[in-house]
């Protein structure tokens, strides 16, 4: 038997990994596709006529370089905070006289420019603004 089963095994060619076909290398890398998308996007390619790209002068690619490289975005920050409605109700008012001149602003904006008004202020004026403002408790008003 030892002879009848070396010879069985001689017979058999044995497929190494450098002697694989190549069809087998792509059906295994390939992922399972359905056969009806298959067919479509073969029926696509096959009418679709090879089109050749257009070389760019060097002009032009300079220009699209300059394109890519865009200003870097400002980091926006999200904060919550605490203020009288008195206060908070003078925001309504000033974006109420920006829109009768035909200026739509938001809230953030509008805080902003005040952050901006108090920036150009010097310290004594700074400081005789903030001595204005009544003091209050911080955090979250207890509901009701």
């Amino acid at each position: 038997m030892n002879a009848e089963a070396t010879k069985a095994v001689a017979a058999k060619p044995e497929i190494t990994p450098a002697k694989k076909p190549a069809a087998a290398k792509k059906v295994a890398s390939a992922k399972p596709v359905n056969k009806a998308v298959a067919k479509a996007t073969a029926a696509k390619s096959a009418t679709k006529p090879v089109a050749k790209t257009a070389k760019k002068p060097a002009a032009e690619k300079s220009a699209t370089v300059k394109k890519v490289k865009k200003e870097a975005k400002v980091k926006v920050v999200r904060d919550s905070f605490t203020m009288p409605q008195a206060e908070y109700q003078k925001i309504a008012e000033i974006k109420a006289a920006c829109l009768k001149t035909g200026l739509h602003v938001k809230k953030s904006e509008i805080l902003r420019a005040g952050l901006q008004a108090l920036a150009a202020m010097g310290v004594a004026q700074l400081k005789e603004a903030i001595a204005k403002l009544d003091k209050i408790a911080t955090g979250r008003p207890k509901k009701h």
